[in-house]
């Protein structure tokens, strides 16, 4: 999957210490894309939005 046109974020559900930062890319049509901070030029995870606000409502809160 093309990622280039992602506009990353800083997730608001990463930890304020700096060391665990996920990034999120929502305004792909069809997709979310996640990816880890430390490594941008590695791996993303995509999701479709519906799995993703499945995802994001069932997670833990920093």
């Amino acid at each position: 999957m093309n990622l280039s046109d992602a506009r990353w974020r800083k997730s608001s559900r990463s930890g304020s210490s700096g060391g665990e930062c996920v990034e999120v890319a929502d305004n792909l049509p069809g997709v979310v894309a996640v990816r880890d901070s430390k490594d941008p030029t590695g791996p993303a995870l995509t999701f479709t939005p519906a799995a993703w606000e499945r995802f994001v409502r069932h997670a833990p809160r920093a």
